[in-house]
């Protein structure tokens, strides 16, 4: 196994989290496929308004409560006093045009049945799209120094990358004020880092993972600023502001204008079609600004 004992920062890959529809509960995987887009299937799919406008959790926290499941062929999407929703990974139904953010997109329409049902449980006119995959949607090469970092529909980076020691502290500040402690799931990373100290994923050039007798280089570009969606509970889809004040007491951040953030966003510079798994060693380098 490699190991990189010339790193200023060592640790493993403890967890891996892939979203395939945008802003509903992700699922935590024991291994996944880098593609240049992040992981496989992160962010595929999304739902969007009867304008084409993309929806999330900071309007509809119910978005939380849609649990979906990758199958050999099938997504398969569950939520409270619904019956499952069974779509084929490699089926759409017609061409579409959906806008994330200040991005308009082609994208394929799931069809009127998946329509429906997110109608039905999100209480208002929406459909499901799939991004298409023949269209290059670039990260902001204003942070990527003028790389070109393809994504599908996340908010604007291939990943995200935590660490499990940011989390730590946060928790710890959670408990010290007398409020219960909060999961990972909130945050919604892709990779989560142990054996590194609390928020050393703002401080590196590079995260080195050794894929056997391969390295595959993810580089952290722009601190993740935070919205309301880790006040949300992904039990419960209940709301609270504990979360964002408690942040808000240490982690305003000069980089992007003193809002307040956690975990970077991070592109793929090199290991396209490798393997990441749970357990595989990563070293850094702490970047001196």
């Amino acid at each position: 196994m490699t190991s990189f004992p010339e790193s200023d920062l060592s640790g493993t890959i403890s967890r891996l989290f892939v979203y395939p529809v945008k802003s509903c509960a992700g699922i935590e995987v024991q291994e996944a496929l880098l593609t240049e887009t992040g992981l496989d299937l992160d962010r595929a799919w999304m739902v969007v308004d009867a304008q084409g406008v993309f929806l999330t959790q900071r309007a509809l926290p119910r978005m939380a409560l849609i649990r979906p499941q990758l199958k050999t062929s099938e997504l398969v999407l569950r939520a409270p006093g619904m019956l499952a929703l069974h779509l084929a990974v490699d089926a759409v139904e017609g061409p579409a045009t959906v806008t994330v953010w200040k991005d308009t997109v082609p994208a394929w329409a799931m069809g009127p049945l998946a329509a429906q049902w997110f109608s039905d449980f999100l209480g208002q006119p929406c459909r499901l799209v799939r991004f298409d995959p023949h269209y290059r949607r670039l990260s902001s090469t204003d942070w990527t120094q003028g790389v070109e970092a393809l994504n599908q529909f996340s908010d604007g980076f291939p990943l995200l990358v935590v660490s499990e020691a940011s989390l730590a502290e946060l928790n710890a500040r959670l408990v010290a004020a007398g409020q219960e402690p909060v999961g990972m799931e909130r945050f919604r990373p892709n990779v989560v880092l142990a054996g590194v100290q609390a928020h050393d994923e703002d401080r590196v050039d590079m995260v080195r993972v050794a894929v056997g007798q391969q390295e595959v280089h993810l580089q952290p570009v722009k601190p993740c600023t935070r919205c309301p969606i880790p006040n949300i509970d992904p039990a419960t889809a209940h709301s609270s502001p504990v979360v964002a004040d408690t942040l808000q007491a240490y982690r305003q951040d000069p980089r992007v204008g003193g809002a307040v953030t956690f975990g970077m966003n991070a592109i793929v510079r090199q290991g396209v079609g490798q393997v990441l798994r749970v357990g595989q060693p990563i070293g850094a380098d702490v970047r001196f600004d």
